[in-house]
């Protein structure tokens, strides 16, 4: 079996190595044959650097690293290009005079790999005549390569003023490339999100952005035909449902791939499951913004957006959804033309291991339940799989009894109408439970069904503002399930059916009421 590629960048090493390569140079050869200014989003740890090396050994013409590849008989190898490299992934840069002087640190080291000078001046002036001297000296466009363009700004999107200054700053270096456009062969550039024309590309509007082409939808990533052909040796006894559910369901507008870092680490750790992407980054300011804005948790089950809404991100403006689509804590269920002849698209949670750690990590920014956060949510599961409704009621009113005071201080979370189902989403969907909610029947919707193991749980939320809440008879959330019919529709399933009907008090910050009933037909 060959060696897997775990943390390597580099071509040359992979396939001198002899390493596992998944030949991705069939789009390759589409790009090639194209207008040749091309944009890519793709989630973290998805291959993007390996592919963006694999671009330069083509152009530096490196034949005999594609022999027996699909690239080998398709491309001129007698035409060698001169390549002008960038990398912004390393580095923290707090000020725009600290992005500069990295950039003219990398200017300098593309003039001494080729040997050129060039003319003092700005960023910009030093760019357009580092192109310029290229391009004369070898007698051939220049082809530019950009991994993490945006990762300057990334990390400090929280602080919204330095964002903009290291955007402006980026904008002004890389709008160069479209003054220069009759010097360069090929533009190839990286990053995790994609801004807005008028923010930052529109100094670069030549650039075809290939993020959503399906012709290009596996260009990172493995998809299962990849794992089951050239990983095939290192899954023996796999179970391929299982890897699936846990590591598959990143869609890009075509076939559904798997995050390679994930199956690598998989392969590498026996075939023990784990989060292993989710864990080497936390979302803190996707939390914080959730927060911030009292986001109704349990709509990220069911999000329909328009092509604006995937296709641009802006530091000013902030849309929680569009972050976490670039990002890969959402993808792509499916897409269809709306009744305005406009493109919309259907997101999901991609997969199991997103699900299960992006929703902890909701319920310690939601509730700031962290120590005891995986005690309540193995109770939770126990009670769910059991049909344990009065430890369920214990462990709901334990949870919120948990969630400290301060937490509310400079908000008023709680008081907000979809605080409490949230906070239940999130652990419920933490535990991979299938939820539906607003779930609609003929006569009405039921806030929240949950469905876990052989049991089905239809629940109503109510909320109460008064300084004492005194227990009712008949439960007011019960009443609604049962008059309206919510759980009828189950009857059928071969599951134990429960209406739960649930009463949250503002004052006291929890549940104050719970009653159920089991459905039968």
């Amino acid at each position: 079996m060959k060696k897997l590629p775990i943390g390597i960048q580099t071509f040359s090493s992979i396939i001198e190595g002899d390493f596992v390569y998944i030949d991705k140079t069939p789009q390759i050869v589409q790009m090639l044959q194209g207008a040749g200014r091309y944009f890519l989003s793709r989630p973290r740890r998805f291959g993007k650097s390996l592919l963006l090396d694999t671009l330069n050994q083509v152009f530096e013409g490196k034949k005999a690293l594609f022999e027996g590849l699909y690239l080998e008989d398709q491309w001129d190898w007698s035409q060698k290009y001169p390549v002008l490299r960038f990398d912004f992934a390393d580095g923290m840069f707090a000020s725009r005079a600290e992005l500069d002087e990295e950039i003219r640190s990398q200017l300098r080291l593309q003039q001494n790999k080729h040997q050129v000078e060039c003319e003092e001046g700005s960023v910009s002036a030093v760019f357009r005549s580092l192109i310029q001297a290229v391009e004369k000296k070898y007698q051939q466009q220049v082809v530019i390569l950009i991994d993490e363009y945006d990762k300057p700004i990334l990390d400090n999107i929280e602080q919204t003023e330095q964002a903009a200054e290291l955007r402006d700053g980026l904008k002004s270096f890389y709008s160069v490339m479209k003054g220069q456009d009759a010097h360069i062969r090929f533009i190839f550039m990286t990053g995790v999100t994609k801004f807005s024309k008028v923010s930052l590309f529109s100094g670069i509007n030549q650039i075809k952005d290939i993020t959503l082409d399906q012709r290009y939808s596996t260009l990172c990533g493995y998809t299962e035909q990849d794992l089951r052909t050239e990983f095939s040796g290192h899954l023996v006894g796999v179970d391929w449902h299982k890897l699936k559910t846990w590591y598959n369901g990143y869609s890009f507008c075509g076939e559904a791939v798997y995050n390679p870092y994930d199956i690598l680490l998989f392969l590498d750790s026996d075939h023990s499951y784990r989060n292993y992407w989710f864990e080497t980054g936390s979302p803190s300011f996707l939390l914080k913004l959730f927060k911030q804005q009292a986001y109704f948790l349990p709509d990220l089950e069911n999000i329909e957006v328009g092509e604006e809404i995937l296709d641009s991100f802006d530091i000013e403006r902030i849309n929680p959804v569009t972050l976490l689509f670039q990002a890969g804590y959402l993808t792509i269920k499916h897409s269809y033309t709306d009744e305005l002849d406009e493109q919309a698209f259907v997101l999901e949670v991609p997969n199991r291991e997103v699900k299960t750690a992006l929703n902890t990590q909701f319920i310690q920014s939601y509730s700031e339940q962290v120590e005891a956060n995986k005690g309540i949510r193995q109770r939770l599961f126990k009670a769910l799989t059991q049909g344990g409704l009065e430890s369920l009621q214990q462990e709901i009113a334990s949870l919120f009894a948990g969630i400290p005071w301060r937490n509310f201080t400079h908000n008023d979370l709680p008081d907000t109408e979809g605080y409490y189902a949230s906070v239940l989403y999130a652990f419920f969907a933490s535990l991979n439970a299938t939820i539906i909610p607003e779930d609609i029947s003929h006569h009405g919707q039921a806030d929240l069904t949950i469905q876990l193991g052989g049991y089905i749980y239809v629940m109503e939320l109510k909320r109460d503002t008064s300084d004492s809440y005194q227990a009712v008879t008949p439960n007011p959330a019960l009443q609604q399930i049962q008059q309206k019919g919510y759980a009828q529709k189950y009857l059928a399933t071969g599951k134990q059916v429960f209406e739960v009907g649930m009463v949250f008090n503002t004052q006291a910050r929890n549940l104050v009421q719970m009653d159920w009933a089991a459905v039968t037909q």
